[in-house]
């Protein structure tokens, strides 16, 4: 297995804290003390104890990938740590493009994920105290809970619109597309009636295809938006560009990747060099994001490669390694921001598009 470049300091002590942290969630997901019923019974059938083998991040390479199946459907129960069985137990879904939707449970990590990624927003165009608009799935998404998380957390209140992402897939599979195109309107007459009726909405969360259609029907800093934070599959280089130079007029834009599953990898900001290219960076070490060779997924790709992405998902409450995204990027060095690998212009995994229907996103 290709290891990461750790050339400088930073890097260096990033990777020291990746280790301890692997062998802190590792220790608490299989331990019988603590540990949740799905991992302790997978544990029961390896020919070796994770907590005295697993050391480190590369060590995780002992055990199987996870596999997409093992989310869907119930008993979510078997999630649930047994060190958080007190606690009350959000069920967060994924976007059901692929049939059952993906469930995972949640206590704090939304909240934890969001907290951290505030940290990466400029107050000049998120400004602390400044309401939000979330125009973007709701229901039983992350991001219901999560943007209005990060509102409240920068001292501002979240205003919603209701969209329901299933119905848009499942008008377009039936070849419905004026329904889809009415369902789109109408999601966005919802948020311009909500923008010109609240002055302090500054920030707003939504998806490519969702933002176009916005600005199609009013300059978003005619209505006081300052920051734009967006994420979505249709996310590409062009349609960055397209957004910075034409749709925004200088409103502050920061494009993210993040699932019900890993949370959030942040932008890199925008620079020359980069000719707006979207490079995203886990949240190390709650999370990390590799890119490895479709037809032997345990070997990482060079740096500029192209592969298929691969998740490992590290806290407490969730422990979710080597997961194969339906995603594919190159694979992006570290920076002087984040001192580990990244990935660039994420998009749908080109082998399984065809089974795929992104609706909103």
């Amino acid at each position: 297995m290709a290891r990461r470049n750790l050339t400088t300091e930073a890097a260096r002590a990033a990777r020291e804290k990746l280790d301890g942290w692997v062998r802190e969630v590792v220790e608490w997901h299989f331990n019988p003390a603590t540990g949740c019923p799905f991992w302790l019974d997978y544990a029961g059938k390896l020919r070796f104890d994770p907590r005295r083998e697993i050391r480190g991040y590369d060590d995780l390479d002992k055990l199987d990938n996870f596999q997409d199946e093992w989310l869907r459907g119930g008993p979510v129960q078997r999630w649930v740590p047994r060190g958080y069985k007190d606690r009350p137990i959000f069920v967060f879904e994924t976007g059901g493009t692929t049939g059952v939707p993906k469930s995972r449970i949640n206590i704090e990590d939304f909240r934890i994920d969001y907290e951290m990624f505030s940290e990466t927003l400029p107050d000049q165009y998120f400004p602390k105290g400044a309401d939000w608009l979330q125009l973007g799935p709701t229901g039983p998404r992350r991001l219901r809970l999560a943007v209005e998380h990060l509102a409240q957390y920068r001292g501002g209140i979240c205003f919603m619109v209701d969209l329901d992402p299933r119905w848009v897939i499942k008008v377009l599979k039936a070849g419905q597309y004026d329904a889809a195109e009415r369902y789109k309107q109408h999601t966005v007459e919802q948020a311009l009636t909500l923008l010109r009726a609240h002055e302090n909405i500054h920030c707003l969360f939504t998806t490519p295809k969702l933002l176009e259609a916005l600005c199609e029907k009013v300059k978003l800093k005619r209505v006081g938006i300052t920051g734009v934070f967006c994420g979505g599959t249709e996310m590409t280089p062009e349609f960055h560009r397209y957004a910075v130079e034409e749709l925004l007029d200088g409103v502050y834009f920061a494009p993210t990747y993040g699932n019900t599953l890993m949370g959030l990898a942040c932008h890199k900001p925008r620079g020359p060099e980069d000719d707006f290219a979207i490079l995203y960076y886990p949240p190390a070490p709650r999370a990390m994001i590799e890119v490895v060779d479709p037809d032997a997924t345990d070997e990482v790709v060079e740096y500029a490669q192209t592969g298929r992405v691969r998740l490992t998902t590290l806290t407490r409450e969730f422990f979710m390694p080597r997961f194969l995204e339906r995603d594919e990027a190159e694979r992006e060095p570290p920076c002087e921001l984040y001192p580990w690998d990244g990935v660039r212009n994420v998009r749908p995994f080109s082998r399984l598009q065809a089974s795929t229907t992104v609706g909103v996103y």
